[in-house]
């Protein structure tokens, strides 16, 4: 007589009790350690750094007005700011208003003079392979020890220290570090500083 064999299929009481709830607050918890961690990391990157768009024309040919800039915050922390730097800061004019991104020219202390195209620091003319075109102004201003004298790259259309002084380095917001928007513009910035002429 032939037997005939079939293939046993578990009944439903074989099955772990509770084994599809389990599998569930299983991933709901692994869900939620995804996303507490995803808030720390976001949480501990905007206290070091901050993210702005550049909204004029004054930085140019650095910087064009929609590209979008990451900012150290902690630069300055335990340092102080250096010639060329690209800096974020608070206008002294309107510190309640949008925040300024310009290049630091003159540090504590030194004397900035402008004239026939030229910026001198303490007498020495500086070569500054950045800017959009010397400047048509001329001026002379030293320095307070607890500020900086800073100017756009685009000279001859920026709102900056010839015009309203110096920026306190309390107002000083973060050191600019890298365009990452659009990537056509992508660039470390802070790479090219003013150096003195040839003589």
């Amino acid at each position: 007589m032939d037997q005939f064999f079939t293939e046993q299929l578990p009944d439903q009481e074989s099955i772990p009790p509770g084994s599809k709830k389990n599998q569930l607050k299983q991933f709901l918890l692994e869900l939620l350690q995804t996303v507490i961690l995803s808030v720390i990391i976001f949480l501990v990157i905007d206290a070091v750094s901050s993210r702005i768009r550049v909204q004029s024309i004054s930085m140019q040919p650095t910087l064009y007005e929609k590209d979008f800039v990451l900012v150290n915050k902690l630069a300055y922390r335990f340092g102080q700011p250096k010639r060329g730097d690209v800096i974020v800061f608070r206008v002294p004019i309107n510190p309640d208003g949008e925040p300024y991104i310009k290049r630091v020219i003159g540090l504590p202390g030194e004397n900035v003079r402008v004239q026939e195209g030229k910026v001198y620091i303490n007498n020495i003319p500086q070569q500054e392979s950045y800017i959009m075109a010397p400047p048509n102004y001329n001026g002379e201003w030293t320095v307070p020890l607890d500020s900086v004298f800073v100017l756009g790259d685009n000279r001859n259309s920026s709102s900056d220290s010839h015009q309203w002084g110096m920026v306190p380095l309390e107002n000083i917001l973060g050191k600019a570090l890298v365009v990452y928007y659009p990537m056509e513009h992508w660039q470390f910035l802070n790479q090219v500083t003013a150096a003195a002429a040839e003589p």
